[in-house]
């Protein structure tokens, strides 16, 4: 399909008159990068078992590696620090074996003993990692993490030797080698962790596995990248220097890409909602489809919301419909489940449609008749962005004008509301979930009791035996049925969530000046394949 450019003349006219000119000299002068992304929030941690953001991951998997990667164009698994794998017939038992030559990029050898360490570290609780659910497949994962068994070296993870990994699974699991491709599997350096603690990712040089080492992390400024010489697939990193700058709104990074000083906006969450229309008939839009939900979490700890009739009835009363027209104008679709359409070979059972009449009746039932007694101190907590206080701004109204429920709106700052969320300190809370890998298994895993990623409070014996028994059947249909009746606990029996839309995937960047970067279901891109073709304007 041929694009009609936009002249840049018309979008700043578009800018002025929505308002949307930003600052965009906050930044200071460097050496030009070989380009400059438009991230996301300043950075979380870059400790891999730490974080939990995919802007964080895009940097992180730059600096750290694990036994497999993401391949830059399929997004499927492919050898990494492994050059090699052998799988027993039961599928329980992975041989890893290492490439020849690893060395960390200080200089000192990558062994067989820093991936058990690494996962190690992952799933103690003492590293409290939200993340850690990604290794319970993996023998006494899970029990380890829940305090249950305290020696680590019970681990399903073994060093047969320097160059082999022995890896015992509690069940065959399919999508275990992209489990491997995962930012909280990577290999950290152990030396660097126990002299410096949990400062080891601040001090320089920062001993990485990855394509790219830290040359600085500037809060408010950038993270740059540079070039590995001693990275085992250094021959065939793309570029020298990339800087990734920490942009939350979306009119400071659609004027930074207008203006030359970026190159790449990666998340639609970063392009003004406004101007949709107009930057999709440019060359430089991206649209593809994406494996992601927006949707609301309940703290089912605080009262009423411990209550299902409740949670029913206030997701009963949510015309999603409305607010994907009125709001989101990428193409996104109403959610009436929470697993993606294109979630592997999965299809999710049907969920609650908007039901006015059904809505009232569960809160009467619950003791509220039209919100009569219900509580006044319920909260809405998101993180800062036009599209999400907007949604918050329309739920407040559909509450309160369906149901008299008077909700108040909590904006927060991004690094307050994930720690917010963690801490169960909220009552009603916007959140959103990518696919880590093409399986519905990563969009149910984490509402499992253990998950780090739960946040919500909800506990539920039989969801958790669900996804264990789905997990444990190599019969894919089978399988598929039971994520279906868990899915159907989740969205329409239990509702610890709401699910309000399906995302897409947009990315901004000129093909002409930009290589490397190949639209796919999960939106990796590793920036080790991304290159430049010509000479960059931006960070100088």
């Amino acid at each position: 399909m041929i694009f009609k450019s936009v002249p840049v003349q018309r979008l700043g006219t578009l800018f002025l008159c929505l308002g949307l000119l930003a600052q965009t000299g906050c930044f200071q002068q460097h050496e030009p990068a070989d380009f400059v992304v438009i991230n996301g929030p300043d950075p979380e941690s870059l400790d891999p078992a730490i974080i939990t953001s995919q802007a964080d991951g895009r940097i992180v998997s730059a600096l750290f590696e694990g036994l497999t990667r993401f391949n830059a164009i399929t997004a499927q698994a492919e050898p990494a620090l492994a050059k090699r794998w052998d799988i027993s017939g039961d599928g329980i038992v992975y041989t890893f074996h290492l490439r020849d030559g690893l060395q960390w990029s200080t200089g000192e050898p990558i062994t067989a003993r820093d991936v058990v360490y690494s996962w190690r570290r992952a799933v103690d609780p003492a590293t409290a990692s939200d993340y850690a659910g990604m290794l319970f497949y993996v023998k006494n994962a899970e029990s380890i993490n829940a305090g249950k068994t305290a020696d680590l070296s019970q681990l399903g993870v073994q060093a047969i030797d320097a160059k082999t990994v022995r890896v015992v699974l509690t069940a065959p699991t399919p999508f275990f080698l992209e489990l491997c491709a995962f930012w909280t599997l990577a290999v950290v350096p152990e030396k660097a962790i126990s002299r410096h603690g949990d400062q080891w990712c601040l001090r320089q040089p920062l001993s990485v596995s990855g394509s790219h080492t830290l040359e600085f992390w500037h809060v408010r400024d950038r993270v740059r990248l540079r070039n590995n010489p001693l990275y085992w697939d250094a021959s065939n990193t793309r570029n020298n220097v990339v800087d990734l700058l920490p942009v939350e709104s979306p009119a400071t990074a659609i004027n930074l890409f207008e203006a030359g000083q970026a190159d790449v906006i990666w998340d639609k969450s970063l392009v003004p909602t406004e101007l949709l229309d107009a930057l999709s008939q440019r060359p430089e839009f991206h649209k593809f489809d994406y494996l992601g939900s927006y949707f609301v979490r309940f703290n089912t700890t605080k009262k009423p919301l411990d209550d299902p009739r409740v949670r029913k009835a206030m997701a009963l009363a949510i015309d999603k419909a409305r607010v994907v027209a009125k709001y989101t104008k990428g193409g996104e679709r109403p959610a009436e489940h929470f697993v993606p359409p294109g979630t592997g070979n999965y299809t999710s059972p049907s969920g609650l449609a908007h039901d006015l009449d059904l809505a009232k009746r569960l809160l009467a039932e619950a003791g509220f008749p039209g919100g009569e007694s219900f509580p006044t101190d319920l909260e809405y907590l998101f993180n800062s962005s036009p599209l999400n206080k907007n949604i918050a701004v329309e739920l407040q109204r559909m509450w309160r004008e369906t149901l008299g429920i008077q909700v108040k709106l909590r904006q927060a700052e991004h690094k307050v509301y994930l720690a917010a969320q963690s801490a169960l300190d909220y009552h009603v809370t916007r959140s959103s979930w990518i696919g880590d890998y093409n399986d519905p298994n990563t969009f149910l895993d984490m509402f499992m009791t253990q998950n780090g990623n739960n946040r919500t409070g909800w506990s539920s014996a039989d969801y958790d035996r669900l996804i264990r028994l789905a997990n444990a059947t190599t019969d894919p249909a089978k399988r598929n049925e039971l994520f279906r009746q868990a899915e159907t606990i989740l969205i329409a029996d239990e509702l610890p969530i709401l699910p309000i839309f399906f995302y897409v995937g947009i990315n901004i960047y000129n093909p002409n000046r930009i290589g490397g970067i190949h639209p796919n279901i999960l939106d990796i891109h590793p920036i080790s394949a991304i290159y430049a073709k010509k000479a960059s304007s931006a960070a100088k």
